[in-house]
């Protein structure tokens, strides 16, 4: 298990602009947190949030959509694609400090007859889980997919808000 401990030489230098700021390295330092999306997240409720099971009558259940897709297609498709998920990191990591002044970066997902909603879902996550100002470009591969049920860009246009 990956454990993160702060650097036993960080000094804080205070508070600045609602952030806390340490020094290790002579470089500024920042929480990166969104309490309050994560104070939003606590309160929601519903099938599949937190990362609790979704409930499945017998008439859910269907052999087939694990052999299309290696997950429960009919589940994914019910769960919110804003989803909220526990947090699992080390005590330890909950308060690390990351650089104040870090570069954008572009994401890219690769993918092969991926179900839309959880390849929205991945998106979703990464939009909402990550500062706008580090997100230069998210990048979506289809690597030869054959389900031709609909176009990526069509689902994508009208599934996602523009940002």
């Amino acid at each position: 298990m990956l454990e993160c401990f702060p650097f036993p030489q960080t000094f804080p230098l205070g508070l600045g602009d609602g952030q806390f700021y340490a020094w290790t390295d002579g470089l500024r330092r920042k929480d990166w947190h969104d309490y309050e999306s994560i104070q939003k997240e606590a309160m929601r409720s519903g099938k599949g949030e937190h990362g609790k099971p979704y409930p499945l009558t017998e008439e859910d259940h269907d052999d087939s959509a694990y052999r299309e897709n290696g997950f429960n297609i009919f589940v994914s498709n019910n769960i919110a694609l804003e989803r909220s998920l526990p947090d699992i990191r080390h005590a330890n990591c909950k308060h690390k400090m990351y650089l104040e002044r870090l570069p954008n970066t572009s994401i890219i997902i690769p993918f092969h007859n991926e179900g839309w909603t959880s390849l929205l879902r991945t998106i979703h996550s990464i939009i909402n889980r990550t500062p706008e100002s580090l997100i230069a470009e998210i990048i979506l591969v289809d690597d030869f997919s054959d389900r031709g049920k609909m176009l990526l860009k069509t689902f994508c246009l009208r599934s996602l808000s523009p940002t």
